[in-house]
């Protein structure tokens, strides 16, 4: 990683007591990316460390979403009945400063070992409940493509599985890494393999990565996109659009706006569930379908993800219903089946 400039207040004593308790890495593509000049430089707050992240609240968990309940063996998550992640490994090309398992990855920590991938995938085998298969970790993509196609091709073998899904944050962060053996693994599955990317601003999206978007698109790698709502980098409806336009625009339909998780040093990127509410409200009527995704809430303790979005109708005691609209106007709509 390059050099690190900070004010006197966020001391380079501070900074290596952040390097110490949580993982750092930038790709030299991204510290290209990163205007030195722009002091809320977008990029360089998602990677960069800041004394901030020392701060650590009474209500930041180590786990915020509760992987640890639902493992019933070393790199299973067994939260819904029909689907698991797999966490091959736990390193990242980049560590975001905002990461929910910040406390687990990093360099050093254990990936799978041989005998714990084929426990992990005999238990996947074993429950013919699971449908869908997301490889995470840390971030599949930094495995070789050797190595990938081998656990796919191990997925692939197991007649209940219907989807394979990867999320990655590579192509926006180490584009190079998406060549043509790492397109071979992906094209190898005969089950759908579709691939949800990590982007939180518009500028992560740039030439390089527009290029690898486009590689794993047409070879026929479906996209979804998957965002976090950041305070200071995302938190405005210009911000969200110009992000889902920029998805959108690379054929990648926005997915998942993710309301901060409870992972600890994180407040500083944190806002209410509120004011993302609002956000998504002004999203909506005055931008395209195609750039709303589901606004959730991973609840802390490992009971689920669930759509927070603002609500738009409302039940009367007459039976009718007051429904707004984009624009803040109430309406009554009489539903003739709910007066059945």
């Amino acid at each position: 990683m390059g050099k690190v400039e900070r004010d006197e207040d966020g001391t380079i004593a501070g900074l290596k007591q952040v390097a110490a308790q949580f993982a750092v890495a930038v790709t030299p593509h991204l510290q290209s990316l990163i205007d030195p000049a722009d002091a809320k430089d977008p990029i360089a707050r998602q990677f960069l460390p800041d004394a901030a992240e020392l701060e650590v609240h009474e209500h930041e968990r180590g786990d915020p979403i509760g992987d640890d309940a639902h493992s019933p063996v070393p790199g299973i998550v067994h939260r819904y009945p029909d689907r698991v992640l797999l966490k091959l490994v736990n390193v990242c090309p980049v560590y975001c400063r905002f990461c929910f398992r910040r406390e687990m990855v990093g360099p050093g920590s254990k990936g799978l070992s041989a005998e714990q991938l084929d426990a992990a995938i005999e238990y996947i085998a074993q429950h013919p409940a699971i449908w869908e298969v997301i490889l995470t970790g840390g971030d599949p993509l930094i495995v070789s493509p050797r190595r990938l196609k081998e656990v796919i091709a191990r997925l692939n073998a197991i007649p209940h599985l219907g989807v394979i899904r990867i999320h990655s944050r590579v192509p926006v962060v180490d584009p190079a890494k998406i060549n043509d053996a790492m397109i071979d693994a992906l094209k190898s599955s005969d089950k759908a393999v579709w691939l949800l990317l990590h982007a939180n601003h518009a500028r992560e999206f740039v030439p390089d990565s527009i290029a690898a978007i486009r590689r794993l698109v047409e070879a026929g790698v479906p996209m979804l996109g998957q965002s976090v709502l950041l305070k200071g980098i995302n938190d405005s409806p210009a911000a969200l659009t110009d992000l889902f336009r920029a998805m959108v625009a690379n054929r990648i339909k926005p997915h998942y706006l993710h309301h901060g998780d409870l992972a600890k040093g994180t407040s500083h990127f944190r806002l209410s569930l509120e004011e993302g509410q609002m956000l998504m409200r002004r999203l909506r009527g005055h931008t395209s379908g195609l750039l709303q995704p589901t606004y959730i809430l991973d609840i802390p303790g490992g009971h689920g993800k669930v759509p927070v979005g603002p609500g738009y109708a409302e039940p009367n005691a007459d039976g009718s219903w007051t429904v707004t609209d984009p624009w803040g106007c109430s309406h009554r709509y009489d539903d003739p089946l709910g007066r059945e």
